[in-house]
């Protein structure tokens, strides 16, 4: 998608980038959202990791923050991460299953690898089940560099908070969404742009020395830790705002080639390991990818200020340079590209002692603190989603000993989540804890981890379903229309058939979906407005008692008339504070705004 970067605080005192210290300036961006263990075409909503990557069209040059909406990975080393791909791929010998991680390879390959907990634990939450791309995080995962006019530097890690809140939907709301939709994220993205809901993030940063650094009870340059905001709180510099849908997609968000190597002066690399790798894989990816070293030619790719690197030739070179200077420096041509010094990239200035090797460091080495950090954070209702999650993972893995050896690891993240998932397996014996590298330290909790506590009582950005029949009351709809609408909600109307209702005056109600294939789990509150002959005639079809029924058990706001009652009491949905009398369109709004 297409949008703007919009800097509200300088920091100036920490860089020179002109994109963070210009304040007020709005710069182009292109943002791409992934999932990762799906291949192309593969449903939207299955449990993964979401890729959140931002091309920002500076004034001096392209920024790729290259992240995703979790802030840890699940290797330290990046030559590990061909084999991490291809363990939660599709199993090569049968070409599934697709955007799952529910399988043998995937866990036998976490089982062997202890440094992974901390992700594990960030992947079965409610995380990597978001309700809309729009409502969720977005990290660039590994520490940076921030190098100011004097040269020195600070670390920075970088966030992205979206302004709608947190928001994801629960398994079973996954399930029945892939059903209904394969292209729910997608779909939701596109019509909230078209309808000018312009999805928005706030752009965060933490800020920290060296001396800060040492004192953490973790290595921040570790890419599975993360800073917990407690301990370093986060700055809100600016805002990501989405306006435009892609005007052709393959050209832009296929062709599109996001490379961590893309920095601007100003910002620097940290010694991550991890991030050293992905300088290279990237690149060579794109070479791969794309085909040709002139990819950086193809428009969603090129910067949008003056550049030149002395490439003339080359697969696919879209440009037309001119004269017979293709080197720096130069005396035969007045007008050739010149480097700038004082303009140019520069590195932060920084001491480095000791061997050089590819050895982990011994600060690495703790792989469950954090994993337990997370976990215990937890809301009881999101611990038991990840206790749930771990259980309905590891009964599709197939081999015994691979579920045996991921209960022991849980063992070292809290023994009462290994004892949930073991009774969820029925396994016969708690299997004894492997060794750790470090012991797991128990670190203060950090409420900022949970997603309960960062959901917004809001209808911005949310959508409500209302459920209509032939002798429906206009009146009613229209009011239930008018409040949602005024709340921020987008509303569709669904009937039996695609083309609408008659209602009790007559008139007929355009249907934006039909009631088979629009169930209730694709809205965040349902009204059902009905006449006691439309409940009549929609209490034997299972779509409308599944309507209802869905409703009331991923606990949605829920209003109704008295035909509505009818279907209610025919689903078994008895009554509870979550369900209102339609009459009252204040009520509803009220509720459907905190029971998303």
């Amino acid at each position: 998608m297409h949008g703007y970067f919009e800097l509200t605080a300088s920091l100036a005192e920490y860089t020179t980038a002109r994109v963070l210290t210009e304040v007020g300036e709005r710069t182009p961006v292109f943002t791409r959202f992934s999932t990762v263990a799906g291949g192309s075409g593969s449903v939207d909503t299955p449990r993964d990791v979401r890729g959140f990557a931002v091309k920002m069209y500076t004034k001096e040059g392209n920024f790729d923050l290259v992240g995703n909406n979790i802030p840890v990975f699940f290797i330290q080393d990046a030559i590990k991460f061909p084999d991490l791909i291809h363990a939660v791929k599709m199993e090569p010998d049968r070409g599934f299953p697709q955007a799952a991680s529910a399988h043998d390879t995937f866990w036998d390959f976490i089982s062997l690898t202890p440094e992974a907990m901390h992700m594990v634990m960030w992947a079965m939450s409610d995380r990597t089940l978001p309700r809309s791309l729009r409502m969720m995080e977005g990290f660039g995962i590994h520490s940076f560099r921030l190098v100011n006019a004097a040269g020195d530097s600070t670390f920075v890690k970088f966030h992205w908070r979206p302004k709608l809140g947190l928001q994801s939907t629960i398994w079973d709301e996954a399930v029945k969404i892939a059903g209904a939709d394969p292209d729910f994220h997608r779909r939701d993205m596109f019509e909230a742009i078209e309808a000018g809901g312009f999805p928005e993030w706030e752009f965060a940063v933490q800020l920290f020395g060296e001396e800060e650094a040492s004192a953490f009870p973790f290595d921040h340059l570790d890419p599975t830790k993360l800073i917990p905001e407690e301990l370093v709180p986060l700055k809100v510099v600016g805002r990501m705002v989405l306006d435009r849908w892609p005007d052709n997609f393959f050209a832009e968000t296929e062709q599109v080639a996001f490379c961590p190597s893309h920095l601007v002066p100003g910002i620097d690399f940290s010694n991550d390991p991890l991030l050293q790798g992905r300088l290279f894989s990237y690149l060579d990816t794109q070479l791969s990818r794309l085909g040709s070293p002139n990819f950086h030619q193809i428009p969603v790719n090129a910067p949008k200020c003056p550049f030149a690197n002395q490439q003339r030739d080359g697969h696919m070179q879209m440009a037309r340079p001119l004269g017979r200077i293709a080197y720096e420096p130069s005396s035969l041509a007045a007008d050739s590209a010149r480097e700038s010094p004082s303009l140019g990239f520069r590195s932060a200035v920084i001491a480095e002692n000791g061997e050089r090797g590819r050895v982990r460091s011994e600060t690495f080495a703790d792989h469950y603190s954090q994993a337990r950090l997370f976990y215990r954070s937890q809301t009881a209702h999101e611990q038991a989603h990840i206790a749930s999650a771990l259980v309905f993972e590891l009964s599709k893995v197939q081999v015994l000993h691979v579920r045996v050896a991921m209960v022991g690891h849980l063992l070292n993240i809290d023994a009462s989540l290994a004892r949930r998932v073991a009774d969820g397996l029925a396994l016969d014996a708690m299997p004894a804890a492997p060794a750790a590298a470090r012991p797991a330290l128990d670190m203060p909790a950090s409420p900022a981890l949970q997603i309960i506590g960062k959901m917004r009582a809001t209808l911005d950005g949310r959508a409500i379903g209302i459920l209509v029949a032939d002798g429906s009351d206009g009146a009613l709809v229209a009011a239930l229309r008018k409040a949602a609408t005024a709340a921020g909600a987008s509303v569709k109307i669904v009937a039996p058939r695609v083309g609408g209702a008659t209602l009790a005056d007559g008139s007929r109600l355009a249907a934006d979906g039909q009631l088979a294939g629009t169930p209730s789990v694709l809205f965040d509150a349902v009204a059902v407005v009905l006449s006691e002959s439309g409940a009549a005639s929609l209490s034997g079809e299972g779509a409308a008692i599944d309507f209802v029924r869905d409703a009331f058990g991923h606990l949605k706001a829920i209003a109704f008339d008295h035909g509505g009652q009818i279907l209610l009491q025919k689903a078994g949905v008895e009554p509870d504070a979550g369900v209102v009398n339609a009459h009252d369109t204040g009520a509803f709004v009220a509720t459907a705004k905190t029971r998303q």
